[in-house]
């Protein structure tokens, strides 16, 4: 069962852009690897063979992980700036008394910044999810713990 993930019409192209690749030139490039390898000799002692198929494996877990985010995806403009919280937003927050900054959606949404992550069905996410900047709302963890969360700002993620 797969989530919905929200991606702007960008970040939906990127990974499309990268699925296309793994499933065409990349599936044919490590099928060369793997061949020349083999052509080496000995399967149980090369190394290159082993490093070959690894590489093989990750690669079609990663086009797996591809072909169901696409397939889930909602592919969008960003939320309206209008300091509701909702996925695709950027959200600062006192969290617990810890000031928190973080994308409130899926890590391929932030592509390659540091920001962290959190999904809108995470405990804090589905706590903030459709509140506004200066409200102050609590969730439980998982151990039983309740943590307050003040919202100081929500903003469109820019990418």
């Amino acid at each position: 069962m797969s989530e919905t993930t929200w991606l702007t019409q960008d970040s939906y192209d990127r990974l499309k852009a990268e699925y296309d690749h793994l499933v065409g030139e990349g599936r044919t490039e490590i099928a060369d690897k793997i061949e020349s390898a083999r052509e080496e000799g000995d399967l149980k002692e090369n190394g290159g063979y082993h490093a070959a198929r690894e590489e093989q494996a990750k690669q079609e877990a990663r086009i797996r992980q591809l072909d169901e985010l696409l397939r889930g995806a909602q592919v969008g403009e960003p939320p309206a700036d209008d300091g509701i919280v909702e996925p695709g937003m950027v959200v600062t927050a006192t969290v617990g008394g810890e000031k928190m900054t973080f994308l409130l959606g899926s890590r391929e949404v932030a592509g390659d910044t540091d920001l962290d992550v959190y999904s809108a069905s995470s405990p804090l996410g589905s706590a903030i999810l459709g509140h506004k900047t200066g409200e102050t709302v609590e969730y439980k963890t998982p151990n039983g713990a309740t943590v307050k969360v003040k919202i100081t700002k929500a903003k469109p993620f820019a990418g």
